[in-house]
């Protein structure tokens, strides 16, 4: 899968998000918008290495997390600054588009 986006489940995810800025991406295999973005969290992972950690969290698997972000529709994307939820976008979208978000929050 994803060398530069960590898979997360509920035991991991807290600490994962506490510090710096993440972004984590809700998911699900039977989602194609979210099978599309796969490559585009991979190519922002490495753009942004050393200043943003990106995760993913299958929703069929934690459906705990999906709830505590009212995670309703998918691809849902969520960037944390030290813990806190900074940034919320859901749905597919380009590289060019995904960066600007991220470039706004550094």
């Amino acid at each position: 899968m994803a060398e530069n986006v960590t898979e997360l489940s509920n035991k991991e995810f807290d600490d994962f998000t506490k510090e710096k800025f993440v972004v984590i991406d809700f998911y699900a295999d039977w989602c194609m918008p979210c099978v599309m973005m796969v490559p585009v969290m991979e190519d922002l992972a490495r753009k942004f290495k050393g200043k943003i950690k990106f995760g993913r969290v299958n929703i069929e698997d934690n459906q705990e997390l999906a709830q505590k972000f009212k995670v309703m529709s998918l691809p849902t994307f969520i960037l944390f600054k030290d813990g806190k939820q900074a940034e919320q976008f859901v749905g597919s979208r380009s590289i060019e588009d995904f960066e600007d978000k991220l470039k706004k929050h550094l």
